[in-house]
Order: structure tokens, then C-alpha cells, then sequence
């Protein structure tokens, strides 16, 4: 199984980290309450869709949003339904959405997840981690690179959790993530609650994984928290982040990943009642003023 020698962090100066936040629109009072605490706003095409016939299209109402937000803070995008994982093709319905969006609203980045939602052209209900083999590898690896010649921006993928145990592979998932992004020249997204939650499941060595992931490819970070069932902790963004978990983001932040330029807070609409609007505005204002280098 390959792996790489640990590496040291970079010795170039650190970029300034921003802060940023998940918004899917339609909520003004929220947006409202958090757009002085965050630099950056991370958005979803598919959230954002609206079906108009037989075509998806995206909310005008939205995109009138994004149009006022993108003046004073940058605009990334996060997909989630890509599928640039599957053996047959990735999802056209998804690019066509985020052309669409790329048309109409100034965008930074863009990013997706390292699994595969669709098999056979068949939706799974369900995000699945990728075989870590030199075939799946050179798959995503070539994927990425199509997708920064499509849009001329950068491309970056996320670590996601995994909702079984990996298959024997050729590489150990850092190594595998370090192959694709060195093969395409994409950037990554670690996302640190889903290493807890890799290593609350499956055991995951979060210091080994750090110690042998490329941390100057990572331009992002991830804070959530989700929920535990039946012994296992899921992938829910529904609760406001740990202290383990900012803390993690932390040490990742200062020892590994020094080049990283955003930390984002991810939570899904769903979970706003419950969380409220001042705990999430909170939340980023704490971000902000933490020192987290």
C-alpha cells in the first residue's frame, strides 16, 4: 500500500485566513447576522435549484442574492452531487447547474467531494468513498484536471467520512489523496470532523494521515459537528462545532496545512431553528477572533 514520507510544513509565510460560512439562501435574517464575521460564503448549486419544466434551473431570487454578496465577500462553491467518482460519468445535471451559476456570479473556487453519489446512471441516496486504487485514482485525477480546463478556476476536493470499511487498496487515504491532487494539480478541502469521525468509526490514525498528507495542497478547511447513532458518528451538520474539533482545525491549521487560506463553519438549513440564528453568528465571531496560527 503506498504511502509518502512525512513532510515538513512549508516554509513560505503564511496567507491570511479567512473565515467562512455555508449559506443555501432565503434566509436574509441569518445572512444578515453573519456577513460581518465571515470573509467568505460557500454556497451549493444543487440547494439552490428549482425545477422549471423539465429543466433544473437555479432560483433567480438566490442568484439575486449572491449578485449583492459577491461585492463585498468572495463567493465559493461546494458541490455535493458531482458524482466524480462514478465508473460511467459524472453528473451533467450538476454542470449545468454550475455553469450557470460560474455565468452570473463571481466565484473564487470550486470544490466537490472525493466519492461517488451515482452508479449506473442510478442516484444511491448516499455519498460512498472511493476504492483507493491506482485505476480510481487516475479516474478523479484526470476528472479534475477537465473540470479546471472547463472553468479556468481552481478545483479542490474533500475528504469525506466513511460510511463502511475500505477494501484493501493501494494507497493509504492521505497517499491517495496526495496521488490525485499531485496528478491533476487540484487543491484540497480537509474537512477535520470527518477524521473524527473516520477515526470514531474505523479507527482512523489522525496524526499518521497528517503526518503523510501534502498539507500545501490544502487551500480549505471544514468545521461541523453531526450527531452519533447506533455507535457511529454521522456526517449530519446539524449541531455547532466542538471544542475537539476546533481544536484539531487548529493544529492542522498551524503544523500541516499552513498554506490553507479559509476555514469555513458548514451547517445545513435544516438544523438553523434548532441552532439559532445569535449561537451560529456567535460561533463566527469566535472563529474570527481566535488565533488560530
Amino acid at each position: 500500500m503506498k504511502s509518502a514520507s512525512a513532510r515538513l510544513p512549508s516554509a513560505a509565510p503564511c496567507p491570511p485566513l479567512g473565515v467562512g460560512v455555508s449559506y443555501e439562501g432565503r434566509d436574509p435574517a441569518l445572512l444578515e447576522m453573519m456577513l460581518p464575521h465571515v470573509d467568505i460564503i460557500e454556497v451549493t448549486p444543487e440547494t439552490m435549484s428549482v425545477a422549471d419544466g423539465d429543466r433544473i434551473s437555479l432560483d433567480k431570487g438566490i442568484l439575486a442574492e449572491l449578485k449583492n454578496i459577491d461585492r463585498e465577500k468572495t463567493i465559493v462553491v461546494h458541490g455535493v452531487s458531482l458524482s466524480i467518482g462514478s465508473h460511467d460519468g459524472w453528473s451533467p445535471t450538476y454542470l449545468q447547474l454550475l455553469d450557470e451559476l460560474m455565468d452570473q456570479v463571481r466565484v473564487r473556487w470550486h470544490s466537490e467531494h472525493l466519492g461517488y453519489t451515482r452508479v449506473d446512471g442510478e442516484h444511491l441516496g448516499i455519498m460512498l468513498a472511493m476504492p483507493r486504487t491506482e485505476q480510481a485514482a487516475e479516474l478523479v485525477a484526470q476528472r479534475a484536471w477537465c473540470l479546471q480546463q472547463r472553468y479556468g478556476l481552481p478545483f479542490l476536493l474533500e475528504n469525506i467520512v466513511h460510511v463502511v470499511s475500505d477494501c484493501p487498496g493501494d494507497y493509504t487515504d492521505a497517499g491517495f489523496l496526495n496521488a490525485i491532487a499531485e496528478h491533476s494539480g487540484c487543491g484540497l478541502i480537509l474537512d477535520v470532523y470527518n477524521l473524527e469521525c473516520d477515526a470514531h468509526n474505523h479507527a482512523l490514525d489522525i496524526q499518521a494521515f497528517l503526518a503523510e498528507l501534502d498539507g500545501g495542497h490544502v487551500r480549505e478547511l471544514h468545521v461541523a459537528c453531526g450527531v452519533k447513532h447506533n455507535g457511529l458518528m454521522l456526517d449530519v451538520h446539524s449541531r455547532l462545532p466542538r471544542p475537539c474539533t476546533m481544536d484539531l482545525a487548529q493544529q492542522v491549521l498551524r503544523d500541516f496545512a499552513t498554506q490553507a487560506e479559509v476555514i469555513v463553519f458548514e451547517f445545513m438549513p435544516e438544523a438553523v431553528p434548532g441552532l439559532g440564528n445569535a449561537a451560529i453568528a456567535s460561533t463566527l465571531r469566535q472563529m474570527r477572533e481566535r488565533d488560530w496560527r
